[in-house]
């Protein structure tokens, strides 16, 4: 494993190209300057969990989510709730519903270049999720005091708030990839 101090020296994205075997996941090469400066949640999440069943693209049976961040820091994704993820009739199961606002503060970290694991979720169901009907995922950053950090999200269909989730995440020390918190944009 490479060291910080070497690490630390490295642009983000000729550090990605660079460490991307030791994961095995895709060519790096397509995370572009742009991406890295502009602190996208996607190359992250490629990076750090390219198979994740919610957002990752090496998952053929996967969700293949894609969040985007917001210029307030938050992130925001959609998902069009297909039938085949119903628990009772006409309603997505509410592991699915925490499932996605699980990936969605997971990628809102990722925005910011921390790797960090759920330490703690709270779901708040307020209205059933209708199956066939898009939801838009978001979540945002409330507090941190480093190694933890203090996320909100919500998942709504229209203008109607379905589900709430507050959750803790805890840095993740003991992955096997290189800490990106500290490597340099420009």
């Amino acid at each position: 494993m490479v060291d910080a101090k070497r690490r630390a020296g490295l642009s983000f994205e000729r550090h990605w190209i660079m460490m991307a075997p030791m994961c095995g996941a895709m060519d790096w090469t397509e995370v572009t300057a742009k991406e890295a400066q502009t602190h996208n949640p996607a190359p992250m999440g490629r990076y750090c969990h390219p198979a994740c069943v919610v957002c990752g693209e090496r998952n053929q049976s996967g969700l293949g989510l894609c969040f985007q961040q917001e210029p307030n820091g938050s992130v925001v994704g959609r998902f069009g709730c297909d039938a085949g993820f119903q628990g009772y009739p006409d309603q997505l199961h509410g592991g699915v519903v925490s499932m996605l606002l699980d990936a969605a503060m997971t990628n809102c970290l990722f925005a910011r270049r921390i790797r960090a694991v759920t330490a703690k979720l709270t779901v708040r169901f307020r209205h059933p999720v209708r199956v066939g009907v898009e939801a838009t995922i978001r979540a945002r950053l409330v507090d941190e005091c480093p190694p933890l950090y203090v996320l909100k999200a919500e998942l709504l269909q229209g203008d109607k708030t379905c589900a709430l989730a507050d959750a803790k995440f805890y840095r993740d020390e003991t992955a096997d990839w290189p800490d990106t918190t500290d490597a340099d944009v420009s």
